[in-house]
């Protein structure tokens, strides 16, 4: 276990800047790693951000979050492309009440809104697993959320990076913006379900039309919140071929050797 830790760590971008003293106990510790590749346009880019903010105030996200056991989250947020982009990292915030989630929406909303190149999912989880592993607070639930619009076509594989934060105990869940064509045979979703998402209880949400962003958002925290299991998206296309987890990599090279 130790082992899997430090290769998460070492695949990973930044990280938070210096240890906490022990934050206590919470029922999940919650990282939401966001894509702001250049497949989106800035309009896509800024109702992403919009929904994330809309979410975290929502009424049923702080329903979710006060009918815990302990009542209470902790909860990090990176916006990641071909690499984490190192000033979009809002550190661990403790949530507990109403005010909580509005000051760390507040902190979300008051961040530039930026794109960078290629898509890098393995970076995003290695650095949601890094965070987890130096967060100062006891989690009954940990879980990296990642949200994405393209297969991974930079850094490490993303089907292995996957498999060591499962190991370590971290789940998994993805939300796969399905706007335009991905590239992946079966879909973005089914990419995400068989390369992506990982660990008891992960699940996929598809989003095909922008203006349903904030309503998928909350959908999807609510329930990593609550530890609800949805029925799992992967069950529903488990009959067909597994998705070429490399397909992205193979995709990028194709059109470099063009």
């Amino acid at each position: 276990m130790l082992a899997t830790l430090a290769v998460l760590m070492s695949l990973s971008g930044p990280t938070p800047a210096a240890a906490l003293p022990a934050g206590g106990e919470v029922d999940v510790k919650l990282v939401l790693a966001v894509d702001t590749s250049r497949s989106m346009d800035q309009e896509e880019v800024r109702i992403q951000r919009e929904g994330y903010v809309e979410a975290l105030k929502h009424r049923e996200f702080i329903e979710a979050v006060t009918g815990g056991l302990n009542g209470r989250i902790a909860i990090s947020y990176f916006e990641w492309a071909g690499y984490v982009v190192p000033d979009s990292v809002i550190d661990w915030q403790l949530i507990a009440t109403e005010q909580d989630a509005i000051d760390f929406a507040a902190r979300l909303e008051e961040r530039p809104i930026t794109t960078q190149r290629r898509t890098s999912i393995s970076t995003a989880i290695a650095q949601g697993a890094a965070m987890i592993v130096s967060s100062p607070y006891n989690g009954r639930r940990q879980v990296v959320d990642v949200s994405g619009d393209g297969t991974n076509n930079s850094g490490n594989r993303v089907e292995p990076t996957r498999d060591k934060a499962v190991e370590a105990g971290i789940v998994i869940n993805g939300l796969a913006l399905m706007l335009r064509p991905s590239g992946a045979p079966g879909g973005l979703d089914k990419y995400y379900a068989d390369c992506v998402i990982g660990g008891p209880g992960s699940f996929v949400l598809p989003v095909y039309k922008i203006e349903d962003f904030a309503t998928a958002v909350r959908r999807k925290l609510v329930l990593e919140v609550s530890g609800f299991v949805p029925l799992p998206f992967s069950h529903r296309i488990a009959d067909q071929a597994k998705t070429d987890c490399m397909i992205g990599e193979r995709q990028w090279q194709d059109m470099f050797d063009r």
